[in-house]
């Protein structure tokens, strides 16, 4: 996951984000976004080898105000309900291909 972050870093992603209650918080900003402000331009899963609670997925998102993060969570039953409520709400949610 760090070689992950370290590209999208590379790439202009370099916010993070928290799913809260009232929306998605810049951690440096503190503006909180609406599903409405926000899209999901690729995620990423990662696995643990033994131990579910390995289980991650990174978010590669991009806001209304021209903003570019990450936002993490575990899934399975480890994920943070806030980020399921959130992203539950995002219409634009898109994962890139891996080709070309």
């Amino acid at each position: 996951m760090v070689d992950c972050i370290n590209s999208l870093t590379k790439k202009g992603f370099i916010e993070s984000y928290k799913a809260k209650e009232e929306g998605l918080q810049s951690l440096s900003t503190k503006r909180i976004y609406k599903p409405d402000e926000i899209k999901v331009v690729d995620f990423y899963r990662f696995e643990g080898n033994s131990d579910p609670s390995d289980n991650s997925i990174l978010f590669a998102i991009e806001t209304s105000d021209g903003k570019k993060g990450t936002l993490v969570d575990a899934y399975g039953p480890y994920a943070d309900t806030n980020v399921s409520k959130f992203l539950n709400e995002v219409e634009d949610i898109t994962k890139k291909s891996n080709k070309g």
